[in-house]
């Protein structure tokens, strides 16, 4: 499948996909994934390796975390040098005052949103694709 780099295309063929659960951020300074810990996303950090993984693994392996988060995917397999997705997301999402912390991966982009806004996040994410279709 060849990425996509046109913004209409991508807004256009959005499919965001809100995934079960609740996903919370936390830090482990020594870079050591506890046992049993399943990230979603790693990233390194001069301060430590910041984790964002299901609630209830960051609870069982003790870690201090925050910003309880739906995970939302974003089907379009946008290419890593697209130019505007994310900032046509965020300001969607941002006149509907839903924060948003924005991952890339090498075939899609992932939204974490506060968890008791996800399902309106999605909402408007489906509604920016509706109103981007390319005819």
């Amino acid at each position: 499948m060849t990425a996509e780099s046109d913004l209409r295309t991508l807004l256009s063929d959005l499919r965001p996909e809100l995934h079960p659960g609740r996903y919370v951020f936390a830090s482990v300074p020594d870079g050591v994934v506890p046992a049993g810990a399943s990230p979603v996303v790693t990233v390194s950090e001069a301060e430590g390796l910041t984790l964002v993984l299901p609630e209830p693994e960051a609870v069982a392996a003790g870690l201090d975390h925050s910003y309880p988060a739906g995970w939302i995917t974003l089907r379009v397999h946008s290419a890593l040098e697209a130019v505007g997705l994310t900032a046509a997301v965020s300001l969607a999402l941002t006149d509907a005052g839903i924060s948003c912390n924005v991952v890339a991966g090498f075939h899609h982009d992932h939204l974490f949103v506060p968890y008791g806004r996800a399902a309106g996040a999605v909402a408007v994410l489906e509604r920016l694709a509706a109103e981007s279709e390319v005819g």
